[in-house]
């Protein structure tokens, strides 16, 4: 089986790579970085991937990189809400427009038999709560923030596809991801770089916004496992269990760190503030579930940081 990974250069993605090669699987990025993370895999490892440079607006491109593939991980998008907000326009480009050259290519091979698409649990950021969990099947309210609304475009695209042109698919709903090779703009990712650098952590508000944030290699083998024929045309929460609010992820890196000063400001506006979002679905058909504890995750991405990301920068300083 050989299958494509767009981001697969990127945080998620690349752990998506080490887990699909990690059962024998060949795999092939398209990014437009080269992913620097396969100089770490065992030789036997690394002839499984191969690399083509390319941008999800370069339909042609994504065509070549299909050719010979049987399914499609599409996880590259501009995934940072900061990034978002600066350039909508880009944005819109890469996360709707791309999704769609992603669907079109896959339209034009019937050889792809699956298509997995990386959405997130923030498209129930609008929807009420109600009395119970949110599911897969709960009615989403239209999302008021930008990036939620690229992301549900996402999803539309890819259920219309699966109706009217019949190409199989798979919408996964990722939790709030974290652990190695995390983007320095993630809360968990500045908190410990702060720590690090003996500066204060600062908490947005009262600190009591949660998230179920999930290991990202948990979050990895949850995406290998959509390829099972019972995921076909589904959508998945892949969300943690724990509810970890902003002022525990900043205790859990004092209580690994220790000597942390923590500071209070102003809340953020059009902050996500947690919803209560199932993942039963997956349990069940999946057979998936997060088995990392936010605790451990974070001491293996503090110990991966220190590593690869703030000795470094010593070194340069130095």
């Amino acid at each position: 089986m050989k299958a494509l990974v767009t981001g697969g250069s990127g945080f998620i993605g690349s752990h998506v790579v080490e887990k699909l090669v990690d059962r024998g699987i060949r795999v092939r990025i398209y990014d437009l970085v080269y992913p620097d993370f396969l100089e770490n895999l065992p030789e036997n490892k690394k002839k499984l991937v191969e690399y083509y440079q390319g941008s999800l607006l370069e339909e042609d491109r994504i065509r070549l990189a299909s050719s010979t593939v049987d399914a499609i991980f599409h996880l590259a998008a501009v995934a940072d809400i900061n990034d978002v907000v600066k350039e909508p326009r880009y944005a819109e480009d890469i996360n709707v427009r791309g999704t769609f050259n992603v669907l079109e290519v896959a339209r034009l091979n019937s050889d792809i038999k699956r298509t997995i698409f990386a959405s997130t649990v923030w498209i129930y950021q609008d929807t009420p709560q109600g009395d119970g969990l949110l599911k897969e099947d709960t009615p989403v309210s239209l999302p008021s923030h930008f990036y939620t609304a690229t992301k549900f475009a996402g999803e539309a695209n890819c259920m219309a596809y699966s109706k009217l042109f019949n190409v199989p698919v798979t919408i996964l709903r990722f939790g709030v991801p974290y652990g190695p090779r995390a983007r320095g703009t993630v809360v968990s990712a500045i908190f410990v770089e702060k720590a690090l650098k003996g500066e204060s952590i600062t908490i947005a508000g009262d600190g009591n916004q949660y998230r179920k944030f999930v290991y990202v290699e948990d979050l990895a083998k949850g995406c290998v496992l959509a390829l099972k024929e019972v995921a076909r045309n589904k959508i998945y929460n892949l969300e943690g269990e724990e509810k970890i609010s902003i002022k525990q992820i900043a205790e859990t890196v004092d209580e690994i760190l220790s000597g942390v000063k923590i500071v209070y400001i102003e809340g953020r506006k059009d902050d996500f503030s947690g919803k209560d979002i199932s993942n039963q679905r997956a349990k069940d058909e999946l057979g998936w579930s997060p088995t990392t504890s936010f605790k451990e995750g974070m001491k293996r991405y503090i110990e991966w940081y220190k590593k690869n990301v703030f000795k470094k920068e010593k070194e340069i300083l130095i």
